[in-house]
């Protein structure tokens, strides 16, 4: 498989010479899935940060109010929140095999771009 340019499903958002971000949209249509990916370089190292939209088991129904479910959820999430000092979440962003070696590529590329970047900028004497 080869990696394509332009890239399907990799949608370059910003270029900022130490730091670039991406927009991979999820095959399912639904912009709350896609994955906005960032990769920063700087005097700590390289950094990838994944922004995505978590969503919790919003299906479970112990009753047949909605009303009560909603508060049964949300009593549930802040205790797991204040008791154990974390919340379960997921995301799935569904991708083509294409679109799934685009971004593991992509990824690659940026961290080469902006690793690169930096040391040609850390060079240059500051004015």
């Amino acid at each position: 498989m080869d990696y394509q340019k332009p890239a399907e499903g990799i949608l370059l958002q910003k270029d900022f010479g130490d730091s670039k971000f991406y927009r991979i949209p999820c095959d399912c249509g639904n912009t709350e899935d896609d994955i906005i990916l960032e990769v920063e370089s700087d005097e700590t190292g390289i950094s990838v940060r994944h922004y995505v939209k978590v969503k919790t088991d919003w299906w479970t129904m112990p009753t047949r109010y909605s009303w009560l479910n909603s508060l049964i959820h949300r009593c549930k999430l802040t205790w797991k929140l204040w008791i154990q000092g974390y919340l379960d979440y997921e995301a799935t962003t569904i991708m083509s095999k294409q679109q799934a070696f685009n971004y593991a590529y992509t990824l690659n590329e940026a961290v080469k771009d902006v690793e690169r970047f930096q040391k040609e900028n850390s060079k240059q004497p500051r004015t």
